[in-house]
This record gives C-alpha cells, structure tokens and sequence, in this order.
C-alpha cells in the first residue's frame, strides 16, 4: 500500500511506475491478495466435473477430520451442501438483523425504554428468524446445523456516534433557515428523534466493545432476546420435521468466560426449547454448546463441559484474547512490520499460532474430555479454511473445521493431505 499513490482530480493511481487510470480493470486474488493488471480471465469450479469428483472422493476416503462451513442464509447453505460440507459448523444470527425490513424494528427494540414495548419488538423478529431457520434446516435436510446466538454489542446495530452528531449539527443549523411552521416542526422532531438515538448511542458507548457487553452477557441481561432464537429454531425445527425434513439444531452460546453464565443461559434457553416443543408435539433432537473464545473458558474446559455438547472454538477471537491484540487494529498497523522483520513468523488471523492459541486450544479439549469423552470439538472462522491450521486441528484430535462455502473443497482436500502425512510418520 506504501507504494501506491493517487490522484483525485486526474482520477488515477501509481504502482510504482505503473499508472491505472479510473475504469481500467485490475484483478485481485482474494485468498493471497496479489494484485493484477488488467482483466483476467476466471473458471467457476465445476464440482461435477467426474475427475474432481473422484479426487474428492479419494479425499473424503482417507481424511478423519469433518469438513463443515460458515452460512447465514439458506443459499449459502445450499452451496455448501454442493461443495461436500457435511453440516454448517456457524450460522451468525446477527447478519439477519441487518436486513433493511428488519432494522428499524431491532433498533426500536434496542432503544426503547418500555419492557412491553421492547417484548412487542422482539415478538416481531421472531417470524424473520423462524423463516430463516426453517430455510437452513431445509437446505442441510439431515446434517447439523449450528446456530450461534446474538454475539455483536448491541451498537453495532444502531447509528455511530460520530454519524448522528454530525446529522445532530446539520438539523440545528437547518432550523434557523426554515421557512414555513411545517418545514420548522418537521426539523424538530427530526431533531427530538437524532437526540434521542444520540442518547442511547452514548449509553451503549465502551471503550473496548470487544470485552464488554456481547455474546453470553447479552443472553443474559436481555433474556428475552435470546429466548426469541431459541424459539424461532425449535418452531422452525417443527415446521420443518413435519415436512418430513430431518433437523439437527445445535445452539451455540457465545464467550463464555465462566462456567455460570453457560449453566443459568442454558437453563433459561432449554426450559423455553422445551416449552416449544411441547406446544407443537414435535421432538426434535439437539445439543446445547458454547464457543470458546477466551482463555479462561479454554482453561476451564472441564468444568464448561458438564454443561455443553460441543465446543466450537472462535479461533479469531481467541487469537486476539490471546495476543493481546485487536485485529483490525493490528492488520492496519503494526501487524506487517512485526511480518517483514520477522517477529512473527506468519500472520496469526491467517494461520493458527501452534505454539500459543493451539495450545490453549489442546488443553480446552483434554480437559473437556475428562467430564463428557464425546464431546465434539471444532472450529469454525477463517482459520478453517487456511491448510495449515487444518492440520494444525486434525493433530489437536478436533471432529471438524468449518470455513466459507467456497473453501470447503480447500479443506477436504488439506484434511486428506493431513491424515497421508501423520500416517507416513513412523
């Protein structure tokens, strides 16, 4: 990027000696980022092709570790399904609060300050996020799927701060050049409304979001919230089983840090999982686990397990748990220094860091293992995805990886490569 230069009035950049006008192509590789001149020609993959079809069934053949992948809606799911995943190791059920029908009615439900109306807000998600459910159960018709309750900070889903005071500053010095009453009191209660958004905005403010209120904390602080999915999973679980479709609903309970937040939510969760059930007369089978994220949780693995099925390791978080380091802040700053001089020998958002976080990542899963043997233990994110932290996880004894649709046939295949090379040892 330091090489890059641009002009905004000439409308074009320098690379070095290269110049790229506006309108030219570049093409980009999205998985090393390499940058190229001009439009390059590119080949879907076609995953019926009979040759790789059979190479992939020679893969499937030797890997032991599970090949899942990340989908929040049912046509992702359905791609997936195409590319061999074998379930859905994450469902973020936050992306589906983003959607433009839905917006309004979660930023009411964040801002009010009356239980009946917040409770009328979250009885209008529900249908929303049955609909959802129902779609991805269908799409992986036998197959796991795991849904992660809400996990973001609850201002992710509101105007920024900075946003709404300039909005705030734009509307006051409108009201002064308002002409008619009816121009002057639709700026007011413009005005009254960006104040009272500006309000809550500064009160859901922290100053590391990342550690505050979010994932498990939320469930438990706005149980009705939480209690919302796990009813729009079990309804759609029902609507589905009658259909004829087989769900395997597994609900994921985020950053947990202590045993006591996953034992009172899963409490709270299941009796209402129950209750639906019982309404509509349908079992249906499912797990309840947890996503290990931080440290503490993965130290504590054995106490965490009395109260989960699985555990699916958010190795994106636990990376900046562990490093002490933030992501975005890392990747923008000091991050390629500490690459080029080598301080660190590969990006750890990239490829999983064996000698920290895959540590931490081996004593959460032996020591979950003393409490419940089966547990099934995963990961799912970006490091999924990447065939060197594939190995890393069929070495740590995982059950699967889970990553983005378009890298499921990535996986399959470093999977395989895996298992050939731990046999090959002696």
């Amino acid at each position: 990027a330091s090489a890059i230069s641009i002009d905004l009035r000439a409308r074009l950049m320098w690379v070095g000696d290269l110049e790229i006008r506006e309108g030219e192509w570049i093409s980009i590789d999205g998985t090393t980022g390499e940058v190229f001149q001009g439009q390059l020609e590119t080949v879907v993959p076609d995953m019926e092709d009979q040759w790789l079809s059979e190479l992939m069934s020679w893969a499937d053949a030797v890997r032991r570790l599970g090949v899942r992948a990340n989908a929040d809606y049912p046509h992702d799911a359905a791609r997936a399904r195409k590319y061999g995943a074998e379930g859905i190791g994450l469902c973020r059920t936050e992306h589906m609060f983003f959607e433009p029908d839905r917006l309004p009615t979660v930023q009411h439900m964040i801002t009010t300050r009356s239980l009946a109306e917040r409770r009328e807000a979250v009885d209008a998600l529900l249908p929303f996020q049955r609909a959802d459910f129902a779609g991805l159960f269908r799409a992986m018709d036998g197959l796991p799927v795991i849904i992660r309750l809400i996990d973001p900070p609850l201002h992710e889903f509101l105007p920024g701060f900075e946003e709404l005071t300039r909005e705030l500053a734009d509307l006051q010095i409108r009201i002064t050049s308002a002409r008619t009453l009816q121009e002057v009191e639709e700026i007011t209660t413009k005005l009254s409304e960006t104040r009272a958004m500006l309000d809550k905005v500064s009160s859901l403010r922290e100053a590391n979001p990342m550690l505050g209120l979010r994932g498990v904390r939320l469930g438990i602080l706005i149980p009705e919230l939480t209690r919302m999915q796990v009813r729009a999973i079990f309804e759609a679980a029902c609507e589905v089983t009658r259909e004829g479709i087989k769900p395997i609903p597994e609900i994921m309970i985020p950053l947990t840090s202590h045993v006591n937040e996953l034992r009172r939510q899963r409490a709270v969760l299941e009796a209402e999982a129950r209750e639906v059930m019982a309404e509509q007369g349908v079992e249906v089978s499912y797990q309840f686990g947890t996503m290990m994220e931080v440290p503490r949780a993965a130290l504590t693995a054995e106490q965490i397990a009395e109260h989960a099925e699985f555990l699916s390791f958010g190795t994106n978080d636990l990376t900046q748990t562990t490093f002490a380091m933030s992501r975005d802040d890392a990747e923008s700053g000091f991050l390629m220094r500490y690459l080029a001089d080598g301080i660190l020998p590969a990006n750890p958002f990239a490829t999983l860091d064996e000698d920290g976080v895959a540590k931490i990542m081996r004593i959460a899963v032996t020591e979950a293992r003393k409490t419940r043997p089966d547990i099934e233990t995963g990961v799912c994110g970006e490091h999924g995805g990447d065939p060197a932290s594939i190995e890393i996880c069929d070495r740590l004894g995982l059950d699967y990886v889970s990553c983005s649709p378009y890298r499921v046939p990535i996986a399959r295949l470093s999977a395989a490569q895996s298992a050939l090379r731990a046999r090959a040892q002696p």
